[in-house]
């Protein structure tokens, strides 16, 4: 076992998916609403502060997305693309000092990886893309065996339709020239693992990936960690929403760069990033995700956890505001949130970097020099609250590094 904090008993939460809120959003998820959830410790400050609504089915061990929709006064409204509707692609370029690099990625295969068929995915990525000036959109759709047809049952099925507009956009604001390939699979993990499968011999070298399976290392399949272990494909994936203690598969394999969350503010023209407390952080042992738990990686040396240590790195996350999304199912535009937001936006530096193919999950960021660190990262500051040691976002690793922030956000393309 590694050295780890004390911590509150394990406890069972039941997080309930709401009604759609606003008269022109449907309710979003299968019949019955959510599962109950089991995480270590308190609730995420999301829920305790209703700051957001979960749109996915919260459920142990099994594959869920991490997308949150923002609340204003306990609803859901529509908003203003331009303005009260959360972060917009150019601030988010302009945050992360990417708006010189844009052309870059041009060729460059983004595969994400997602439940159900968005039927209006075109249109909506459009209508994005459109607002914002980003040109028309390289995107192809696929179902989980590689088929451009035969696409599985509706996103809203499983209550992914904001996930997946997420995500198309969120690439799209970092990486425009990028190619998106857009991986529809059906809801079982088995469905999951052949997108991922399919995505790779298809020709993607990035793979997003904005859900997972809390409290577990294999979400219930001892081959899982066989399709995050392609040479030369950069995986990435969300760490979850739950905060300090709860995290899921694939963030935890060693193999998958693990992508946390920040809470972005603009002063002027000056951009500055908190920790988002919420994002999933902490030691991947047996006690948090089952079975052997997943060994530490030889270029990870951080004294508190014996094992994996989550996240790597992170991104915009927080819900005061999210980002600016175009939801077609959902009326139009809305304020979404969650590390569901991160993983793809850092999908798209990635792609800008072009290095995805010598990229070696988070190993490239653990073995930096502290000048590198300094230069080539955004260094969030404090958070809403934590405990004082680095694994939980509080302290600090090496001056840097935090549990749920990783070594920090993009600051250019140089780091990745």
């Amino acid at each position: 076992m590694g050295t780890r904090l004390s911590r509150s008993l394990l406890v069972g939460v039941a997080v309930t998916l709401l009604a759609g809120c606003g008269a022109s959003q449907p309710q979003v998820g299968p019949p019955g609403g959510a599962a109950p959830t089991l995480i270590h410790g308190a609730l995420p400050r999301w829920q305790t502060h209703h700051l957001a609504r979960a749109l996915c089915p919260q459920v142990v061990g099994k594959p869920t997305c991490f997308a949150l929709q923002a609340l204003k006064g306990g609803i859901s409204p529509l908003c203003s693309p331009s303005g009260g509707c959360g972060w917009t692609a150019q601030q988010i370029e302009a945050a992360y000092n990417l708006t010189s690099v844009l052309g870059n990625g041009a060729g460059t295969n983004v595969a994400l990886i997602e439940s159900g068929d968005l039927a209006d995915a075109s249109s909506d990525l459009a209508t994005y893309r459109t607002e914002y000036g980003l040109g028309t959109a390289n995107m192809t759709k696929y179902n989980e065996y590689g088929q451009q047809s035969d696409y599985p049952p509706s996103c809203e099925d499983y209550g992914w339709c904001a996930e997946t507009d997420l995500d198309i956009d969120m690439v799209s604001a970092t990486c425009p020239k990028c190619n998106i390939f857009l991986m529809e699979a059906k809801g079982s993990i088995s469905d999951l693992e052949a997108a991922e499968a399919e995505a790779v011999t298809l020709g993607a070298t990035i793979l997003s990936n904005s859900w997972g399976c809390y409290g577990s290392y294999d979400c219930g399949d001892p081959d899982f960690s066989n399709y995050f272990d392609t040479p030369g494909i950069a995986y990435l994936a969300a760490t979850g929403d739950a905060g300090y203690d709860n995290i899921a598969a694939p963030s935890a394999l060693d193999t998958v760069l693990a992508v946390g969350g920040t809470q972005l503010a603009e002063s002027g023209s000056t951009y500055s990033e908190t920790l988002w407390s919420d994002a999933g952080a902490g030691c991947a042992d047996p006690s948090e995700i089952g079975g052997s738990g997943i060994s530490k990686p030889s270029w990870q040396k951080d004294p508190d956890c014996s094992y994996r240590t989550v996240g790597d790195v992170s991104a915009e996350a927080g819900c005061e505001p999210g980002v600016s999304v175009y939801i077609g199912v959902y009326g139009g535009w809305n304020d979404i949130c969650g590390t569901s937001v991160a993983s793809p936006l850092t999908s798209g530096v990635v792609a800008l970097a072009g290095n995805a193919t010598k990229l070696e999950a988070g190993k490239t960021f653990w073995t930096f020099s502290r000048k590198k660190h300094k230069r080539y990262f955004n260094h969030p500051s404090g958070s809403e609250g934590g405990c004082s040691d680095y694994l939980c976002g509080y302290g600090r690793y090496k001056k840097f590094y935090s549990g749920t922030g990783g070594w920090g956000t993009p600051n250019g393309i140089k780091a990745y």
